[in-house]
């Protein structure tokens, strides 16, 4: 009677093991992700090994993934938009892309990560936090004998023609951010007159945002406006690559998170989202040279990061531009008004 007891509660416990075996082969994850594809890539790795659940991952600047989103939704293939600037994030919230989610990770976060979320119902959270400026290559500035921007009516003048790079608004969430936040500085009239002379100096508008300093880090270009931490990645990787955090003052970032309306496989991102949240791999962004002010209050900076308390940082609107109409109208002006413009 033992020996038969023993073998029923062996079969079970074997059955209940290759059921939850099975069950866990049978999760899988559709993650968009907006940073670089290193640290795309150490979330996915980190979450694959972490939970066991698998991982198809695309990586599309945060205007693209935004699109594609938008275009997916009547038959939604995403599950999770990780990372990317704040204000798309907000949009697919307000235009009903993407839905709430009430983490437990929540209490452990820093007010600026909250604010986020709040002003969108719950339908975004803030990962990370980074502020907008440029970078310079010290040897061609002094092959050239250009003066040191310090800055953004540096940006301007003449003498930089030909030689700064940024990447377009329509594709980039950085470059909406930078005209977001000229117009924010100068005024509206004043910060399309602003873009319109840069656009003077442009040498080409790249579809990613980081793409203008990694040109500058392989001496193809001179000054790229970027993210500041995002200069501080290739000033780390070796390049003569110096950052400016603009004299008037600058907007900047919060990177979010948000789990797409309709997921397909809705659990998983959200166990991808409390993951996302916590410190541990918060504080692995730096094996991925990733320089940003993290969201979780327990997790430590890398001493590269730029330190935000040390920059002159605007009192961006992120509810106003971060709307759907705000953001329509202002992409619509720039390419009417700027970029049809000759340079």
């Amino acid at each position: 009677m033992l020996r038969r007891s023993f073998v029923a509660v062996a079969a079970t416990v074997a059955v209940l093991a290759a059921t939850t075996t099975l069950a866990q082969a049978r999760e899988k994850l559709t993650l968009y992700c907006s940073p670089q594809i290193e640290w795309c890539n150490l979330m996915v790795e980190a979450f694959e090994k972490e939970t066991g659940i698998k991982v198809a991952m695309t990586r599309k600047s945060s205007g693209e993934t935004f699109a594609q989103i938008k275009a997916e939704s009547r038959n939604p293939k995403g599950d999770i938009w990780w990372g990317g600037t704040g204000d798309p994030h907000l949009q697919a919230a307000e235009e009903g892309l993407t839905q709430a989610y009430d983490s437990p990770m929540r209490s452990e976060l820093q007010d600026w990560a909250i604010s986020q979320s709040n002003s969108a119902n719950g339908k975004t959270i803030g990962i990370y936090a980074g502020a907008l400026g440029f970078g310079y290559n010290t040897e061609i500035l002094e092959k050239n004998n250009l003066p040191v921007p310090k800055c953004w009516k540096d940006l301007i003048k003449p003498v930089y023609k030909g030689h700064v790079q940024m990447a377009n608004p329509n594709s980039s969430g950085t470059a909406y951010t930078t005209l977001a936040t000229i117009v924010q500085l100068f005024g509206e009239e004043g910060g399309f007159d602003f873009m319109k002379a840069l656009h003077k100096n442009i040498n080409t508008y790249t579809k990613s945002g980081s793409a203008p300093i990694k040109a500058a880090g392989r001496g193809e270009n001179t000054i790229g406006i970027v993210f500041l931490h995002d200069v501080v990645t290739q000033t780390v990787s070796g390049f003569p690559i110096v950052a400016v955090a603009p004299c008037e003052g600058t907007g900047y970032e919060v990177g979010s998170m948000s789990i797409i309306k309709g997921a397909r496989n809705l659990e998983s991102a959200k166990k991808f989202y409390d993951f996302a949240l916590g410190k541990a791999i918060q504080e692995r962004a730096k094996e991925a040279k990733a320089y940003q002010v993290m969201s979780n209050k327990a997790a430590v900076p890398p001493k590269e990061a730029p330190k935000l308390e040390d920059i002159k940082l605007i009192d961006y609107d992120f509810k106003k531009y971060g709307s759907s109409a705000e953001r329509k109208r202002l992409l619509a002006k720039w390419d009417d008004e700027v970029k049809s413009l000759p340079r």
